[in-house]
């Protein structure tokens, strides 16, 4: 029994090795035969890709011509602004010493900005508020010439300055002077400044709004026909001018509506029209002289703006204005000796309209004044004992 048991498993274990045996050898005659196959094909493959590529010709692209480039009208159109007033714009850099360091004494603060030049004889425009402070101010040209610059004169009230440089007349090209009163929304502007110190850079964009008003950042006073616009202003781009698309300036930029003090879509210019009322008063006399009716201190009433002091020789008092009776008293109390002041309105007169333009109140009261100049003789009318009348005054400047 046992030997047959062997004998029947030494069979099957020689059945199963031939059997390997056998497969083996006819996988081997199938990969060879699949291999020669491919290996035809393949070599067919690349002999037809060689006689592909012998047919096309081995020549170099030809190289880009500048002439050969193509610009849209609009292209056109930014290219020629740009290239007719980047050479006008300077850069601004100021330097102040400020505090105490300890032991260390005075830091050193510095600050930048842009402008533009206004002529040959070497004054440049820019914001009050880049040069506010400085005690050292440069003006560096679009060919990288740097020059001292001293301030002529500045207004706070519209946030503008003008400086001079001494530099040859040929280094100097002008910014040419348009007018604000005819600008629409909508209408495509281009604003050139030094954003972050980077020179000469343009942005582009539309007039958003007109006539707005904004704050002087030195005063509480509103800076009126503000222009805004969406045109991309950060820091940096304060005082560069606001151009038009024939290059022509129509503002200059001046503050950005932004909690952070960078671009956020909404920028404000100085409108041409109040530089050109600025600039030259100025140059002459370093400060803007205003019309002074003086008049220091009202009240609103219903009618107008009632008076509660005018000032002693002032043009107000001088042509005979009425202002309310002032008492001062002093009384004792618990905490000592106080001051009490009593305001007797009975006799003051309410100024109603000047030269025939209502004043309801303190803003259109400036706003008339704007216009006016000192030595300028106006009707004031007021309401005195209850009855219209009109008084001739002479204004003065004001202080």
């Amino acid at each position: 029994m046992r030997p047959t048991v062997i004998l029947c498993l030494l069979s099957a274990l020689m059945g199963s090795t031939m059997t390997i045996l056998w497969q083996h050898a006819n996988w081997d005659t199938v990969a060879r035969a699949n291999s020669h196959v491919n290996d035809s094909e393949l070599s067919a493959h690349i002999d037809l890709r060689a006689a592909e590529l012998a047919v096309i010709p081995n020549r170099p692209l030809p190289p880009m011509q500048a002439q050969d480039r193509v610009f849209s009208a609009d292209e056109q159109t930014n290219i020629a602004v740009y290239d007719r007033v980047n050479r006008s714009v300077c850069n601004i850099d100021t330097s102040a010493r400020v505090g105490m360091m300890m032991m260390f004494g005075p830091t050193t603060v510095e600050g930048s900005g842009s402008g533009w030049v206004l002529d040959q004889q070497g004054h440049i425009v820019t914001n009050h508020h880049v040069i506010d402070g400085s005690e050292t101010t440069t003006v560096t040209l679009y060919n990288g010439e740097s020059f001292p610059a001293r301030v002529i004169g500045t207004d706070p009230q519209n946030d503008i300055a003008v400086l001079k440089i001494n530099a040859a007349a040929d280094m100097l090209e002008p910014v040419a002077l348009g007018t604000s009163n005819n600008l629409r929304v909508g209408q495509r502007v281009f604003a050139i400044g030094n954003p972050f110190g980077l020179e000469r850079t343009m942005t582009i964009g539309i007039v958003s709004s007109l006539d707005r008003s904004i704050k002087s950042p030195r005063n509480s006073r509103m800076i009126k026909n503000i222009i805004q616009i969406d045109a991309a202003l950060n820091q940096g781009n304060s005082g560069g001018p606001l151009l038009d698309s024939q290059g022509i300036l129509i503002g200059m930029n001046t503050a950005i509506a932004s909690k952070t003090g960078e671009n956020t879509g909404v920028g404000f210019a100085v409108p041409v029209d109040t530089l050109r009322k600025v600039i030259p008063q100025l140059i002459q006399f370093g400060e803007v002289r205003r019309a002074w009716l003086g008049i220091e201190l009202f009240w609103k009433d219903k009618q107008g703006l009632g008076v509660v002091y005018a000032v002693e020789n002032g043009p107000a008092a001088k042509a005979g204005i009425r202002s309310a009776r002032i008492q001062r008293q002093l009384f004792r109390t618990p905490r000592g000796i106080e001051e009490r002041i009593d305001v007797d309105k009975s006799n003051a007169d309410i100024v109603v309209a000047i030269n025939g333009m209502p004043v309801k109140d303190d803003e259109q009261l400036r706003d008339i004044l704007d216009e006016l100049k000192p030595g300028q003789t106006v009707n004031v009318s007021v309401i005195r004992d209850e009855k219209r009348m009109d008084i001739p005054v002479q204004l003065g400047s004001e202080r």
